[in-house]
């Protein structure tokens, strides 16, 4: 049986409140603790471009929302949030360069399909 559950809170809250808004990783660890308790993601996938790609992209597609309205500042210290939590556990983050085009990163999930399926099995 194979079971996807997605959930990209935990890691967010990571890299939003504690990088991007500098709320304390230990005070979002013993809150995540008592909610979750040892429960966490298997696996979270980081697609990650450079902060004027995105925000460009962002703004292509129209009205912006209250996150993509801050500044490249902030961006930054969130993507750097997000790069610091794969580094320092590469067994449970893929890295997937979404700065390419679309038909490339399909591409690159695609290649990863097989390697997610036999982690899975084991």
């Amino acid at each position: 049986m194979f079971t996807f559950t997605e959930n990209r809170k935990q890691d967010s809250t990571y890299a939003y409140q504690g990088g991007g808004r500098g709320l304390s990783v230990e005070r979002i660890g013993a809150l995540e603790t008592f909610v979750q308790g040892d429960l966490r993601p298997d696996l979270t996938l980081v697609f990650d471009l450079p902060v004027e790609i995105g925000l460009a992209r962002a703004s292509a597609r129209g009205r912006l929302d209250r996150f993509e309205l801050e500044g490249q500042a902030f961006f930054n210290a969130v993507r750097s949030a997000f790069l610091s939590r794969a580094k320092a556990d590469p067994a449970r983050y893929l890295l997937i360069d979404a700065a390419q085009p679309l038909t490339q990163v399909q591409q690159s999930l695609d290649g990863l399909l097989p390697r997610l399926l036999e982690r899975v099995r084991g």
